[in-house]
């Protein structure tokens, strides 16, 4: 399987999302490949923070840049599941790793400047579709406050109902200081620390992604 995560503004948790997801499904004993297709390396950085803890459930990591699509393929035959973290950006990496992803998950902070970004993104799925017809778009609200008093999140609820061609996950990834630990130099996700709630957003998220 495929997956996808990547949008149209850096600052979103994307590769926070992507090296959970990967972790998460080590732990679980997945075959996983993480693909950094992300040139500022984040997700290559946190590979290799965890390469250096041999006692880890085991994430296998490349970068790949450009035109993705032979190379994910390739990788798809080889591992259970490949995850591409994509640049935050409109990108051939992006564009070309949709051609070929079974789900494209595309964070988005409950925040007007990012859900500005949503219709463009549209338009780029739209695009894909034509060469991906079983493509799938599922978007997921990260850092949302923890505050049960801040209405922002389901404030972006609302707005993914004018989107019917976008899945709007019902886990929200809340703004946790644990995930800025779990890629602090060690190369770990959430599930491999002791934190009941930031678990249970990664695993709910993987259950309705995959």
């Amino acid at each position: 399987m495929i997956v996808l995560i990547g949008s149209q503004k850096g600052g979103c948790g994307k590769s926070t999302l992507a090296t959970n997801i990967a972790a998460a499904l080590a732990v679980n004993g997945k075959d996983v490949m993480l693909v950094d297709a992300d040139k500022q390396g984040s997700s290559s950085n946190w590979f290799l923070d965890r390469s250096e803890n041999k006692v880890l459930p085991q994430v296998h990591s490349v970068q790949k840049y450009d035109d993705v699509r032979a190379s994910v393929l390739d990788l798809a035959k080889r591992y259970e599941y490949v995850i591409i973290d994509a640049a935050g950006r409109d990108s051939m990496e992006l564009r070309t790793a949709m051609m070929v992803a079974n789900v494209f998950v595309m964070p988005v902070r409950p925040s007007q400047f990012d859900l500005d970004t949503v219709p463009k993104m549209q338009e780029i799925f739209t695009d894909a579709k034509l060469l991906n017809p079983d493509l799938k778009f599922k978007a997921v609200i990260t850092m949302g406050s923890p505050n049960p008093v801040i209405h922002e999140s389901k404030e972006a609820q609302l707005f993914f109902e004018n989107y019917p061609d976008i899945e709007l996950l019902k886990t929200i990834i809340r703004e946790r200081k644990v995930y800025r630990d779990a890629i602090s130099g060690v190369g770990l996700g959430v599930v491999e620390l002791d934190n009941a709630k930031a678990k249970a957003e990664i695993n709910g998220l993987l259950s309705e992604v995959l």
